[in-house]
This record gives C-alpha cells, structure tokens and sequence, in this order.
C-alpha cells in the first residue's frame, strides 16, 4: 500500500509540475497547440454552413462606436448561433445573459466574445497612448495594460481592440493621439508592451484579454492626415516604416489583427491580400485571427473596388479578413457565395478555425460567464496611484527659462504667494480623460484646480482662478478676468490646448494644428502682465507653437493624462516629482513643415549649414532642400524633453573600427557602443539615452538618422555612469530594392545622444 501511495503521490507531483511548465510556457503556445486543435477540428465537424458563417460575425450591441445599422430579434440570431461576437456590452449582467443564450439555447454552445475599445484604461483611464509612449518605458506601458485587463475582464470584456500600432507622421491626423508616435522602433517596444500587458502571462487566464493590433496597415499614412484617407506606399517603406510595430506584436503573441480603412497603394486594407495573406499569415505565420474595422467590409463598395454588398463581402473574406465588424455582409452573402462556387469551403472552414482557436485558447469554452458580484466599479486605490505615476512620467517639458531676475520657473519655489491658474482647460474633467475613454467617468477626474485648491490651502498660497475663454472660443470677455489675476500673480499658470471629445481621435482631423479658437490672444493678454508664466498644454497630437514660445517662460506638455491629471501635474509643477517625460512625435515650427519626423532622406541638396536668417547670398546656397520662409528644423525634434537638472554625454566610443557585413549577416560580431551620461545639475533626474544609426553607401538611400535603441538612466547630482549598446544584424539589415532583407557593406555614423537632433558622431566601416 506504501508503494501504491508513493506511485500517487509521484504521478501527482509529476502533473503539477507538468502543469507549471504549461503555465510557464511562452505566450504563443496555444496557437500551436494540438489539443486546441483536435477540439477545434471536433467542432468544425459538427457544425452547419450557417453556424459556420454565424462565428464569422460581430454586432455592436448598445451605444456604437460608428453608424447605427439597426438590427431586431438579436437573440434569436445568438440561439442559431448567428453572431460570433458583440462589441460594446459593458453590463456584466448583460454580458452573462447574452452568453447564457449561446451557451445553454443555441446547438453547439460555441461562446460569445465580448469586445470593446479598452484603448487606455477600462475604469481607471490613464493618459492617452500617445501620452503613455512619451514615458519611454515599456514596463509601465505593460502594467497599466495589466490593470485594465484586469478591470475589463472583470466586467465581461475579454477582447479589447487595442494597441493601436500605426506610425504616424502627421499631426494634422486625429489618431495620431491613439499610438507611439513616429518611430517604428519605438513603436515595436509599446507594442509588445501592450500585449505583454493585455494577454498577461499566459494567455487563457481569467483577466486574460485578448489584445487586437490595428489598424492593419499604414492607416498612419493617410494623405493629408485626413482620417480615413488613401495611402500611397513602396513596399520598401511598407516594410520599413509601417509593418514592423504589427510584426512586433505577431511575434508577442497578439490573438487579433484588425485591418484598417485606407486604401494601400488603391486596394482597401479590408481587402488587401498581400498584406493579409502573404505577409501576415504566410510570411509572419499568424495564427489568431483578423477582424474588420467598423463596417469597413462595406466600405469597399465607397472606395470603388466592390458595386455591390456581395462583392464586397467576397473581396474581404478571400482577401484574409475572418469577421465582420457591423457590415453585416458576411452573414448575408458568404453562403451563397460558397454555394455559387465564389468561395471555397475550405477558406470558411479555415476562418472560423482561427475563432475558434482564439475563444478556447481565452477559455471562454470552461469560464463564458463573469462573476456579477466582483466587477470593478470603483477606482481601486493602487490604480488611481498607478495613473498619477504614469501621468507624472508621460509629461514632457519643452520649455523651461529663467523669469527676470531669478532662476527657471519650473518648478515653483517654495513660499510662492499667489499663484495665477488660467485657462479653459484648467477644470474641465472632461478633457482630462482623452478620446476613448471606455467606462472612464468625469468624477473620477481631479482637474488641476481642484489640485492647486487643495495645495493652496495646505501651503498656504492664494490660488487665482479665471477661465478666460472657451477651448474653441471666439469671444474675449473672460480676458479682463484673466488679466487682472496675472496682474496680482508672483507666478501664472496657463491650461490651453485642444477640445478631446472633438479636436483628437477618429474622425478629428485638423486643417490648422496651433491653439484652437481665441487661446492665443489670451495668452498674449495674460503675458502682458510680464510674470513668470508657464504654459501647461494639454492636447493629443503636435502642435505648431512658434508664436507661443517667446510669450511664456516653460511649457509643459501634458497630452490628455487621465483621471489623475491634477495631483500629477500638481507634484511636477512644484518639484516633488520632475518632468521625465521625452517626445515621440516631432514639433513643427509651422504648418508648412508637416509632414516632419526624425528619420528623413537627406536628399541630393541638404539644407544643412543655412543660415535662414538672411537672404542667399549666391546661386549654390538658395538651391537647396529648404523653405524660404522657414527654417527646415523643427521646433522640438523627436527624443526631446528637458528635465529639472542638465546632463552631459561624453565622446561616444566603438569596440571596432570595422566589422564584416557578411559576418554580421551570417550573426557573427557586434559593435558595442558606450558613453558616459553625467547629472551636472543639482537635482536627481532621469535621463533616456538614445542610440541613432546613419547608413551611407548602401544600394538604397537611407535615412539619415534611425533609433535603434534606448535606456532610461536614473542618476543623482553629479552621477555619472557608463551606457552601453549592442548593435548588430537586427538594427543594421536593410530592405533593398527587390525587398531582400540583409546587411550591406557601408558607412555606418553612430550617435548616442539626447534627442534626434544632438550628438556627436562616431563612424565605422562595414566590409
């Protein structure tokens, strides 16, 4: 009997150490795993052509996020097993008898899944995306993803159409506030964050969410930067620019793709299959599945490539999208287009295997329902904690000089006595929580009045308050107001920027990118009063703030920063936590400059070394890569942010000299860069150290500087320390002219720098 019980007691450890090493396995595992696809294939063979179509559609089910189809007898459509997916059901109590009709009414109880914009945050809204990629830190990204998966999925919601992965480099473009910025490098590093964060540690959790990268591809380019817009791209920079943040999350794990509404190149994203077929799933091998943006299936008839509904649901099925956002044409006409020999069975079979994959895998198939009792209503103290640090690190600083006699206005000294607050965005909760915002709620926001108010009474200053104007105002006869506070101020603080719910996100693209309405002339009222003034801007995208800069002494860009805005703003602008923050999107001086970014051509006539403050004085000087009438740098360059002390770099220094490309092809050798950052100043800081490259000699042009790696350094007053960077195949390989990826002999120009417009130079030579 002893024997028997030690044989149990083995076979018992040997399961629950097999069961550790499942959970331990990577992120990817089940979409590979054979037993998901045995349950898979069981399913598949027990299902009916009209159940087989029902997974391949999903329905907005209460306030849309797009155009209203209207739609009755939903469900009855759940009982026929006719609808895969809803989107927007944020009730759990909802969510449970919705999921109750599929699992215990319809044939086969295949489960719903339940899907929503969770872009950043569910109850808890942290800063804007383009905010949260302003941290350089990956960490924080991927936890405060956590934490909404977290609180989604206690409400139902396992799905969640976020990270939105598009490179965007025009700030004219709404959407820009919804990404990384411009790099796809950096672009690369969120991504992966954010599906670290959504997914968890293995997917199938119970907060496991299932992430979706969007929008499938080159929606950042978008002519113009109008939303929704024609993209015109080579396949080179197709590979270069705008895939390689999709790819980051292929290789993550992501569960979802979702394709984007532009044309690439003449052919809708929704029926590309180039991009959906050969480079996701035979090149990438992506094993989830793709969804349509909203109603975007249908949108192919609008972009001219489709005359009717049936056309365009055959399009975008063959082309390689699985479901149907709110079109509704897969539901009406993939049947028939089987049935008429349009479209294989094999390619129905093989979309509503990659669902199905994605829902056994979340393990909605053992867990469908949410536990009512346990959905998160309230902010949880540790996350309301967790979005002040992510507002205070998302905050950049552009601007900090010195008022008249004394030093830099930021951060306010201490025995302050008056303290002037200005502006239409000073108060308004609303525009704290940024586009998307989920189940964010406006009292949940502490604006910064509310924080000043409080600081106020505990410090002991006195706090002025005037709203001046409207975000979008025209009329000025709140200036008079807000003048006379300036007067009585020893320092101003002025809130401008833009309108969330109108200015930023989908369908918000502008025409003109300086501070909307009559805000200018405010300010310009304001700074006559000649006191220290800081600008806090809160906004969702680059601005051109030329003529700001000379009227203000510091500015401080605070993008939308969630419900936390006020205490973290509160706590930067008075020193107890200094402004870490550094730009993923480039400021442009005007207008006119846009699009702008970091990694340009430098063309055959570089503007470098104008003076563009005179005339040319010959021929040679005037015909070059300039504007006339303006500079051709930007306002504030990519990797720009200042902090509350000052940093030094040393020369930058390479273990070689030369180094062999075909080594380096064949994942032989490195160049190891380092540099020595110093904190010269008299505060702790942190400082994020940039590593940029420059290709010249290679078959294709490059670009003159491309980031390809970064570390946030923390230092004290006079610290210093020694950073060190590895560069191999992965940052050096290029894709040439016929679209072969490799490593060329070249020129290679290595900055460690600040920003994209500093450093000096190092150069070594690949063979």
């Amino acid at each position: 009997m002893s024997k028997i019980r030690s044989v149990i007691v083995v076979v018992l450890l040997w399961c629950l150490a097999s069961t550790l090493f499942v959970s331990a396995q990577t992120r990817k595992q089940w979409q590979n795993s054979p037993d998901i696809e045995r349950r898979v294939d069981a399913l598949l063979k027990q299902m009916s052509q009209a159940e087989k179509v029902g997974q391949l559609n999903q329905y907005s089910y209460g306030t849309p996020t797009g155009p209203a189809t209207g739609r009755s007898a939903v469900e009855d459509s759940i009982r026929r097993g006719e609808v895969g997916s809803f989107l927007n059901v944020t009730d759990p109590a909802l969510s449970n008898r919705l999921q109750r009709l599929a699992m215990e009414e319809s044939r086969l109880k295949i489960p719903l899944i339940f899907g929503l914009d969770v872009i950043h945050g569910y109850r808890t809204i942290f800063p804007v995306p383009l905010a949260l990629s302003s941290t350089w830190d990956a960490g924080l990204v991927e936890r405060v993803s956590r934490i909404a998966a977290e609180e989604a999925t206690s409400a139902g919601i396992r799905w969640t159409f976020s990270p939105m992965v598009d490179i965007a480099r025009d700030p004219r473009w709404g959407r820009i506030v919804e990404g990384a910025g411009e790099d796809p490098y950096l672009g690369s590093i969120m991504a992966r964050a954010y599906v670290r964060g959504y997914q968890g540690e293995t997917f199938g959790g119970p907060t496991s969410m299932a992430a979706c990268a969007k929008h499938y591809v080159a929606y950042g380019g978008a002519e113009a930067g109008r939303d929704y817009n024609s993209v015109e791209t080579s396949e080179r920079q197709l590979r270069e620019v705008y895939l390689p943040p999709f790819k980051a999350a292929v290789d993550e794990g992501v569960a979802t793709l979702m394709s984007s509404f532009n044309t690439i190149n003449g052919v809708p994203a929704t029926g590309n299959e180039f991009t959906l077929n050969q480079v996701l799933r035979r090149e990438w091998n992506f094993r989830g599945f793709v969804v349509s943006d909203w109603g975007s299936v249908g949108e192919m008839m609008a972009h001219g490539v489709a005359n009717d509904l049936p056309t365009a649901a055959r399009k975008g099925f063959l082309a390689g999208v699985d479901m149907d956002m709110e079109s509704n044409a897969y539901f009406r006409h993939i049947a028939d287009a089987v049935k008429a020999g349009q479209v294989p069975q094999a390619a129905v079979d093989e979309a509503v295997r990659r669902i199905l994959r994605v829902k056994i895998a979340l393990g909605l198939f053992e867990k469908p329902y949410v536990d009512e009792k346990t959905a998160i209503t309230t902010l949880p103290a540790a996350n309301v904690a967790a979005a002040r640090e992510a507002a205070e690190k998302s905050f950049v600083l552009l601007k900090n000089d010195a008022a008249s006699g004394g030093g830099p206005v930021l951060p306010i000294r201490p025995g302050v006595r008056t303290v002037a607050l200005i502006g239409p965005l000073a108060d308004s909760r609303a525009d704290m929580l940024g586009t998307w915002s989920a189940q964010g709620k406006q009292d949940d926001v502490v604006t910064l009045r509310a924080a000043l108010e409080a600081r106020a009474k505990r410090d002991g200053f006195r706090l002025l308050y005037a709203k001046g104007t409207e975000i979008r105002g025209t009329s000025d006869s709140g200036f008079a107001e807000a003048a006379d506070a300036a007067a009585q101020a020893d320092v101003v603080l002025l809130a401008l920027g833009e309108d969330q719910s109108w200015m930023t996100g989908e369908g918000a693209s502008r025409a003109f990118i300086d501070l909307p309405g009559n805000q200018q002339q405010l300010l310009e009222r304001v700074a006559a009063a000649g006191k220290p003034t800081a600008l806090v801007l809160f906004s969702g995208r680059p601005l051109a703030l030329t003529p700001v800069v000379p009227r203000v002494n510091a500015i401080l860009e605070a993008w939308s920063p969630g419900v936390q805005a006020g205490p973290a703003l509160e706590r930067v602008l008075f020193g107890e936590a200094a402004p870490v923050g550094r730009l993923t999107v480039t400021f442009p001086r005007s207008l006119g400059q846009v699009p702008i970014y970091h990694s340009v051509l430098n063309t055959g006539r570089p503007p470098i070394g104008l003076d563009l403050t005179r005339p040319p004085t010959n021929g040679g000087e005037k015909y070059r890569s300039r504007y006339v009438d303006e500079q051709n740098t930007p306002l504030y360059p990519f990797g720009f942010g200042l902090s509350y002390t000052s940093f030094d770099y040393s020369a930058t220094q390479s273990n070689v000299q030369q180094i062999s490309a075909a080594d380096l092809n064949a994942g032989r050798g490195q160049v190891r860069v380092t540099a020595d950052v110093k904190n010269t100043g008299q505060r702790a800081g942190e400082e994020v150290v940039q590593l940029y490259i420059g290709l010249r000699g290679t078959s294709v042009a490059r670009p003159v500087r491309e980031l390809k790696a970064f570390q946030r350094v923390a230092l004290g007053p006079g610290e210093s320390r020694r950073v060190e960077f590895t560069i191999g195949r992965n940052e050096l390989a290029i894709w040439q002219r016929d679209t072969t990826y490799t490593v060329e002999p070249a020129e290679l120009t290595i900055w460690v720098a600040a920003n994209a417009g500093s450093g000096t130079p190092i150069t070594i030579s690949l063979k």
